[in-house]
């Protein structure tokens, strides 16, 4: 009989928030909420690994320069009434700030490079240090044709044009070309997020990603992104899973999970510590393995009943501390989970889609979610607590998603192709009385007439409208962007 457990207290399950923030605190103190360090693998299988430690190590580096003519000005945009220095310091604070944050080495040049011999200076400069992307911020309309130099040079572009630097005419072709990313705008919150671009493809570049699936080991690298696959044998897993014990963290990780949730139903105290111990099994087979990132074949894992609870619970942990944690290693499923957490800083969500013919609207359902919707840094959004539903066994997370809220779904079909399109949340599918997994929303996709008609399996959905940053980094990176239909292939007609 399903057990259904207030928010404040399970007495079912053993939790408090006392017990919640106790175990916080003590989480913090073993390191298991650390964001700093990279520790090496404990000696025993029961110590504590930091997550931290499991996230890439991408070293990124970008050299910035700012193109304008020598001030003071007089007349043409921006202005003789513009202060040329004041703005140029204030921007590169906020800059140097944002670049710090995200861990990524800015190298601003001294000096203003306001002439032809200056700007060829810097990109020799460039040619000598290697960065990994260029940045530019321009301080006057007529220096377009230098930066249209520098984004000839070859390295990724970044091209800062606060308003009142360009009119339409002088971004028309520099921003739709390929390796150039052009942010015209005031607000620097977007030169951070073409920063995030480019510290994600180093960490795409850096990282290590497990399929545990079948029986045998090898690793490649995918072209174009560089990330490293390393297939091992599932029964790693589950033999690392067999010799895990129960720890103080184990204890302390199942009451993190349960105390925050709204309810919950099926788990009980036994289903809350397996999925304790899976999480840390999940991150003593990273570490041993070097790896930053998972997807199992955890539907064969369980229908072959080799371990007594599915994974969904600790996926969903990992999912919300920026560590990939995939399903039924789904490679692309994987690598859509890693991309979309690097570069919309939050977990996101893969998906088994559903048509919703009567309403016209896609379901997107799975049993296992990040909760931190809005990002790594912000709240939990509130969830339920199941099992997994296909078993009816362990812990899964039904992640309320937030109706009227924009969504994206993004989904890695080879390295080089990526599908994006976007919808509206109207409402979350509740089970029962639908079958199928924990987590279930209704989407009304945008631009797309026919539900049936939304491309992929396994997308991964991010709450939020990012089909822009999406189309940015394609374009930086040279990869192809497909949107679904708009129209059902029976209705294209000589418009099309």
């Amino acid at each position: 009989m399903a057990r259904d457990c207030s928010h404040h207290s399970c007495s079912c399950c053993g939790l408090s928030r006392r017990g919640f923030l106790a175990g916080m605190a003590m989480m913090a103190g073993a390191g298991i909420l650390a964001d700093r360090g990279r520790a090496a693998i404990p000696g025993d299988l029961g110590d504590t690994i930091d997550i931290s430690s499991l996230r890439p190590d991408a070293p990124t580096k970008v050299m910035m320069g700012v193109l304008r003519y020598p001030p003071p000005y007089w007349l043409g945009w921006p202005g003789t009434s513009y202060d040329v220095e004041g703005h140029r310091d204030e921007y590169t604070a906020q800059i140097r700030k944002a670049s710090a944050e995200m861990g990524v080495h800015l190298k601003a040049e001294r000096e203003a490079l306001e002439s032809d011999a200056a700007v060829a200076a810097f990109l020799e400069k460039a040619e000598r240090e290697k960065p990994d992307a260029i940045l530019v911020m321009l301080q006057h309309l007529g220096v377009w044709h230098w930066a249209q130099r520098v984004a000839d040079a070859g390295w990724p572009t970044i091209i800062f044009s606060p308003i009142g630097t360009s009119f339409t005419g002088h971004v028309l072709e520099i921003s739709r070309q390929p390796g150039v990313h052009v942010v015209s705008s005031l607000e620097v919150e977007a030169v951070e997020q073409a920063l995030r671009m480019v510290r994600t493809r180093r960490q795409l570049e850096e990282t290590r990603l497990l399929v545990i699936a079948g029986t045998q080991r090898h690793e490649k690298a995918l072209p174009g992104l560089g990330t490293k696959v390393r297939y091992i044998p599932r029964r790693t897993f589950r033999d690392t899973f067999e010799r895990m014990p129960e720890t103080t963290e184990t204890r302390h990780v199942a009451d993190a999970l349960a105390d925050p949730a709204q309810r919950v139903v099926e788990p009980d105290r036994a289903d809350m510590l397996n999925m304790a111990r899976t999480y840390t099994t999940a991150k003593r087979v990273l570490a041993e393995e070097q790896a930053n990132g998972l997807s199992m074949d955890c539907l064969g894992m369980v229908g072959a009943r080799v371990v007594p609870t599915p994974p969904c619970g600790a996926w969903t942990l990992l999912q919300d501390r920026g560590i990939t944690a995939g399903c039924e290693a789904d490679l692309f499923g994987a690598i859509s989970l890693m991309f979309t957490s690097h570069l919309l800083n939050r977990p996101g969500f893969m998906n088994d889609p559903v048509a919703e013919t009567h309403k016209n609207r896609l379901i997107v359902a799975h049993c296992t979610a990040g909760t931190r919707l809005n990002g790594f840094d912000r709240p939990h959004t509130p969830y339920i607590l199941r099992s997994h539903s296909e078993s009816d066994l362990g812990v899964s997370t039904q992640v309320l998603w937030p109706p009227g809220e924009k969504c994206t779904l993004i989904r890695f079909t080879d390295p080089g192709r990526v599908i994006v399109d976007t919808g509206t949340i109207e409402e979350n599918v509740m089970t029962p009385p639908a079958g199928g997994c924990r987590t279930s929303v209704e989407v009304t996709m945008d631009d797309i007439e026919d539900c049936r008609d939304v491309m992929g399996f396994h997308q991964v959905v991010s709450l939020g409208d990012h089909k822009r940053t999406v189309e940015a980094y394609a374009q930086l990176y040279g990869l192809e962007v497909v949107h679904s239909p708009q129209r059902a292939p029976e209705h294209r007609g000589e418009d099309a």
